[in-house]
């Protein structure tokens, strides 16, 4: 019998921060869709914000309150920003190294921020981070890791969760947390990995547990126009703030382009309609032809193989599907309705991000939170003596659940509607 004391479906920043927070005397499975590397968390590319000093504390909580629009929980949101030294020290002790100038911290700014408070590694922060903590991850004799495999549902008794059954196994836990990402991968263009469709919520909603806000989706701006591509390729908030400009097929901004995320992707789509055109323009020339390939070397590489010079020539952009801030209803610990389920990241809903996220706040979410449930584990730890004997006795339909998940999804707008 696979019996674990914790169990974490989802290898992105938000499980792993988690499972490196256990104690090293608690025996750890770590499951995962596909390869460790293929979360949402790894191909961040702008930043991870940071309360630089106690004078922001206040303009910080405003701007994420703000770009929110004030649906956010505020304690919850106060407790991230304080937390965040802490958070940023804890992957720094890991071995994350952050983009530095003359020897300090290099600090980008993006949409919605007052001030630049967002670190940085170059312009691949989540794979940077990832690709440390997973080297601890492996280090850690007490976390088994199982990768390319898919949790289908929980096992669930007398609304108290048991563990979870995959596609080769099952892992009895009476800690169970779900750290799967968000929805991307049931939208036609999203920015998301394919996969990432909800599976969290689908396994929450079968066992009527609470979810929050479900209808609070966020499109990013820009991401690159193509006709087909299995994922949209993102080009990070953070290369506006470095001063690239949004232009519309007049060869006009229409647009401050450090506003909060959802008012420029409205400011988007009305000015394609406006036009009758499928796309608009980024303009990255005010950042320079030489530190273009210097600031944002990823993101450079990326359009140069597929045909676009940055340098040379305007970024077709188009919004789409980015983030997920609706998702089961948690709190600071990940706590949900349910006996031995947590939630936490994007999967979760701890009401951080309000209706609309601020840029550079997922990943801290993650580590925070991450963290925080990590750190009640051990000391909260639920236990059993006994594992009922439950299994699945039928296959998930992944049709079921997308229905099911937009039909939610519907019912929240409605009911927002209304209450408006």
């Amino acid at each position: 019998m696979n019996r674990y004391d914790v169990c974490v479906i989802g290898s992105g920043l938000a499980g792993v921060s988690t499972a490196l927070s256990l104690n090293k005397n608690l025996r750890v499975a770590l499951v995962t869709k596909k390869a460790l590397e293929d979360s949402n968390s790894y191909l961040a590319q702008g930043g991870i914000n940071i309360l630089k000093d106690p004078s922001d504390r206040e303009t910080f909580i405003e701007d994420t309150l703000k770009a929110g629009h004030y649906k956010n929980t505020k304690a919850s949101v106060e407790k991230m920003v304080d937390q965040s030294p802490e958070a940023i020290q804890f992957l720094i002790d890991l071995g994350v190294e952050f983009s530095k100038k003359n020897g300090q911290f290099d600090y980008g700014r993006e949409g919605g921020h007052s001030i630049a408070r967002g670190l940085h590694i170059d312009d691949e922060v989540g794979k940077n981070i990832l690709d440390v903590l997973y080297k601890r991850l492996e280090e850690r004799e007490n976390i088994d890791i199982f990768e390319h495999e898919e949790a289908l549902d929980l096992l669930v008794h007398k609304n108290k969760c048991y563990g979870v059954q995959t596609d080769r196994r099952i892992f009895y836990s009476t800690n169970v947390v779900l750290a799967t990402g968000g929805l991307g991968g049931l939208f036609d263009r999203s920015t998301n990995f394919s996969h990432i469709r909800g599976d969290g919520l689908a396994m929450a909603l079968r066992h009527q547990v609470a979810i929050k806000d479900i209808s609070y989706i966020q499109f990013h701006p820009t991401s690159l126009y193509e006709e087909e591509a299995d994922r949209q390729f993102l080009i990070s908030e953070s290369v506006r703030g470095e001063g690239a400009l949004l232009l519309n097929h007049e060869d006009r901004r229409f647009i401050d382009e450090l506003k909060p995320r959802d008012i420029v992707a409205q400011a988007i789509f009305k000015e394609m309609e406006r036009e009758d055109v499928a796309y608009e323009y980024l303009s990255m020339e005010k950042i320079g032809k030489e530190k273009i390939p210097r600031r944002f070397p990823m993101i450079f590489q990326e359009l140069m193989d597929r045909g676009v010079d940055p340098r040379a020539s305007y970024v077709k952009i188009i919004p789409c599907q980015h983030y997920t801030m609706g998702g089961i209803a948690c709190d600071q610990y990940g706590r949900t309705s349910m006996e031995g389920l947590f939630a936490v990241g994007e999967a979760g809903n701890v009401g951080i991000h309000g209706s609309n996220r601020l840029a550079c706040n997922s990943l801290l979410e993650c580590v925070v939170f991450g963290r925080l449930l990590g750190a009640y584990l051990n000391s909260h730890l639920l236990k059993a003596k006994d594992f009922p004997g439950l299994r699945l006795d039928f296959a998930p339909n992944p049709e079921d659940d997308r229905r099911e998940i937009f039909e939610r999804i519907e019912e929240d707008e409605k009911i927002k509607a209304g209450a408006n």
